[in-house]
């Protein structure tokens, strides 16, 4: 079951073999009669990696909940804490990733030296239970199910352009100038979230000259004099390339802790959502 629960997290039986310290035949042969003591097959093989069959899936739940309960027992009963090791992917929202976490990431692992934490920066919806993350930050809260979920803070977004950019092509005072300003935005239909759609909740039937998926090239672009874009004031604020304008125009989202419910007492896992607490905490995020 052990050997099970790496191929999920690792998507190959080469990644399950390297941190268990097995060889890849090893792995395959467990495997094998897994399946074949279940009666099912539990992963699909395929030279771009391993995919957990519906049962595999099914079993995964199953055998998350045993590692739990297996290491809180070994917790109570004082035994070697050994529980702070593995793997645990985080999938959040691209500025979150790049202005929260990334610049801390040091500070987190040298606290956990045996964890490996991978971190995909995404602008569209990860799933839970299909195993493309352990952890997700979300712009919303999801449907009820499986899932456990709890607001991490709010943040604002804000108008902003490059020095450059204003002395050439003047400040608007009114969201009706922007009309006579490249602006820069989101590709809509490549998007996920419609929280991202911040230009059509503040000034409907514009649209960005410049449109990308990616926060991160947006604050690049708005910086190098590309236009005038609603950018993440926790990554902005603080810019001197970056200058504010329409202060009044701040609209309010807020980032949501997604894991699933059986995940969320694994010692890992958990001390990877108070890494994402201190991060929020420490930008300054409203938190309430």
């Amino acid at each position: 079951m052990r050997i099970f629960l790496e191929v999920a997290r690792h998507g190959r039986l080469t990644g399950a073999a390297r941190a268990l310290g097995l060889d890849h035949s090893t792995v395959s042969r467990r495997i094998d009669g897994l399946e074949q003591g279940l009666g099912a097959r539990l992963v699909d093989r395929s030279p771009s990696g391993a995919r957990l069959t519906e049962a595999g899936r099914a079993l995964l739940l199953h055998a998350e909940r045993i590692e739990a309960e297996t290491q809180a027992a070994d917790s109570a009963l004082g035994g070697v804490d050994n529980a702070l090791t593995g793997t645990v992917r985080v999938a959040t929202p691209a500025a979150f990733g790049t202005y929260l976490l990334a610049p801390r990431i040091g500070a987190f692992m040298a606290r956990h030296p045996r964890i490996e934490l991978e971190l995909a920066p995404e602008s569209r919806t990860v799933s839970l239970s299909q195993r493309e993350a352990d952890l997700a930050v979300t712009l919303k809260r999801p449907p009820r199910g499986r899932l456990y979920a709890r607001m991490l803070g709010q943040f604002t977004v804000g108008f902003y352009a490059s020095p450059g950019y204003l002395a050439e092509h003047g400040q608007p005072e009114t969201i009706a100038d922007l009309a006579a300003h490249r602006l820069i935005s989101y590709i809509d239909d490549l998007i996920d979230f419609p929280e991202l759609r911040y230009l059509d909740e503040v000034a409907p039937g514009l649209v960005g000259q410049f449109r990308c998926t990616s926060a991160t090239v947006q604050l690049a672009a708005v910086r190098a004099g590309g236009g005038i874009g609603l950018l993440h004031e926790f990554a902005a604020r603080d810019d001197p390339q970056l200058v504010r304008i329409l202060p009044e125009i701040a609209p309010q989202r807020a980032y949501w802790l997604v894991v699933h419910a059986e995940l969320r007492r694994l010692p890992r896992v958990r001390a990877v959502a108070d890494f994402l607490d201190e991060a929020v905490r420490a930008a300054g995020l409203r938190t309430k």
